[in-house]
């Protein structure tokens, strides 16, 4: 133990040596944090809309001013042909073009269902299916408000009447859904690329040549190595945490203790991971650019801008070895929902087998000559 102790010492000596490592402690994460979770957003604004009225009615009017007065649609034109509104379309300055039909007010009048058409540039998928689906929910409530004023009902009959209620994040905040996320991204990416230079920097300083010849044993060397690293991670996430709370005041309904000790085993499994390509890697370019392969996988694939549900199931069972995935996935639970040990269970196990398939990796594949 005492040769352990001055192994992690020696780390802890290099690491505040390193002029570098400090901003990326503090500054960087909190900047990320700040920037990422106002601006990666998977939430669809601004909806650029074309709507042709060739009614002009009392009633397609009303239709017209509350998609206007949707804050989420912004009203390019109201053209007067159907020509004229796909200029707009073929000039990429409208996403949606909605076109009310010359008989819509009569059809209404008539209690039959008039058609509407609407295009959507789907171009940018998202915009065009999320937009139409606000479109059609405008439209569905709009019908539902004639159909009252236009149909007498009879006093003995009943309607449904449908109560929603958003739990976990009832006001639907943005931020509060991916703050967490991009907090859990931070701290386990930003570790990997640490660690994974590392080792690659001391072989090219030539110090690496002096622990060789040493009695150190390979399990010593890397455990000395993971222990230092394991705290830096453990000041990013306490850094982000604060930032978190601070700035996008996200709620913190779980133990924070759960939270950090599933982020101490996370960070064992991470840094495994980035030792291992430590090993591997000649010099730090090779260690940087192996990291961000895997680090790109992590991230396309770790629930974070898609649900991981929505993914292929190939795709769903390639997500259990990555480690990124279940810390995004426990840390939301974790402060959204106030999940227990029992609600993460399974992601504490995966990450578990990770963290000794990783390091018993790390510790066999570094070639110590004696």
């Amino acid at each position: 133990m005492k040769v352990l102790g001055y192994l992690i010492q020696k780390e802890f000596i290099q690491i505040v040596r390193n002029k570098a490592i400090l901003p990326m402690m503090t500054i960087l994460p909190i900047i990320q944090l700040i920037v990422l979770s106002n601006a990666a957003s998977n939430e669809v604004k601004n909806i650029k809309t074309v709507i042709v009225d060739n009614d002009q009615s009392q009633y397609s009017q009303r239709l017209v001013a509350r998609i206007k007065a949707n804050d989420r649609f912004v009203l390019v034109s109201t053209p007067f042909s159907n020509q004229q509104a796909m200029e707009y379309m073929q000039a990429n300055e409208t996403d949606i073009i909605l076109e009310i039909p010359q008989d819509f007010e009569q059809v209404l009048l008539r209690n039959e269902r008039p058609t509407l058409q609407l295009l959507a540039n789907s171009i940018n998928g998202q915009q065009a299916t999320v937009g139409s689906g606000y479109i059609n929910a405008i439209i569905a409530d709009f019908n539902t408000d004639v159909i009252s004023e236009l149909v007498t009902l009879q006093p003995t009959a009943s309607g449904i009447t449908v109560s929603s209620r958003n739990w976990y994040n009832p006001e639907l905040e943005y931020s509060h859904f991916m703050a967490p996320g991009i907090l859990a991204e931070i701290a386990a990416l930003l570790t990997i690329i640490l660690t994974a230079m590392n080792i690659v920097r001391e072989r090219e300083v030539g110090t690496i040549e002096q622990i060789n010849v040493t009695p150190i044993k390979k399990w010593q060397f890397i455990l000395g190595k993971l222990i230092p690293f394991l705290c830096v991670g453990m000041v990013l996430l306490t850094v982000g945490l604060i930032t978190s709370k601070l700035v996008f005041d996200i709620p913190m309904r779980g133990s924070l203790v759960l939270l950090f000790g599933y982020a101490i085993l996370n960070s064992v499994a991470v840094l495994g991971l980035g030792l291992l390509i430590s090993n591997f890697a000649d010099t730090q370019q090779q260690a940087i650019f192996v990291a961000f392969f895997f680090i790109l996988i992590f991230v396309l694939m770790c629930g974070l801008f898609t649900p991981i549900d929505s993914m292929p199931k190939w795709a769903q069972y390639a997500t259990i070895p990555n480690p990124l995935a279940h810390f995004i996935s426990v840390s939301r639970k974790i402060l959204l929902k106030g999940s227990g040990f029992m609600d993460i269970k399974m992601e504490v196990i995966y990450t578990f087998c990770l963290a000794i398939l990783f390091n018993s990796l790390a510790i066999w594949s570094y070639k110590k000559q004696s």
